[in-house]
């Protein structure tokens, strides 16, 4: 099983790290030829600007929607998440890959200084509390039916969803020793593969 990480800007290389501690294989990603044989994708935290801008100048829009609707599993994270949602509900013009029905708010918790680090209750992955790293966040303001919440701040604010095979959250797991959520990530790239070769 192959993990695709978007290699463009951010944090791609602490995902390749993360995937390839839990024995999977992972490779970055730059060019639409690379894609071939993925069974996961993840667009890592970064600037999510440079990011979407790259990926219209990489040529990589079109075969990573086509993906999806061939229901290859994606993750992004922070950054990766304001890529994957279909309302930014911002005045910069970024035309996101509309995979998720959510809108989302970019630095929704404000600039650098204002990171934090928090408990995380995440069912999904168990009673132990997951670490989670904001820095400058986006949060998920509303969401679709189809989508489901994962995790929310105690104050209710969402920071982690999925639909279908598509997962997002608002903090950073690749910058933590937490392997859960990547774990998860591949539990879903498997069955796919799983599929694949059915």
């Amino acid at each position: 099983m192959k993990i695709g990480v978007l290699a463009l800007q951010g944090t791609f290389f602490e995902h390749i790290h993360s995937v390839r501690k839990l024995g999977a294989e992972a490779i970055e990603i730059r060019k639409p030829q690379e894609l071939e044989g993925v069974s996961g994708i993840i667009i890592p935290g970064g600037e999510s600007t440079v990011i979407t801008r790259l990926i219209h100048d990489y040529n990589l829009f079109d075969p990573l929607r086509k993906l999806a609707e061939n229901s290859v599993p994606f993750m992004g994270t922070c950054a990766g998440m304001i890529c994957l949602a279909s309302d930014i509900g911002s005045t910069v013009e970024l035309e996101t890959l509309h995979l998720m029905d959510i809108r989302v708010n970019r630095n929704a918790f404000g600039r650098q200084l204002s990171s934090f680090e928090t408990e995380l209750y995440i069912p999904i992955l168990g009673e132990k509390p997951f670490p989670g790293l904001f820095i400058r966040a986006p949060e998920v303001e509303s969401a679709g039916e189809r989508v489901g919440i994962i995790a929310r701040l105690g104050d209710g604010r969402i920071v982690a969803v999925r639909q279908g095979g598509i997962l997002a959250t608002a903090f950073h797991p690749e910058l933590i020793d937490d392997l859960r959520l990547h774990e998860y990530f591949l539990q879903l790239a498997r069955q796919f593969a799983c599929k694949e070769a059915a």
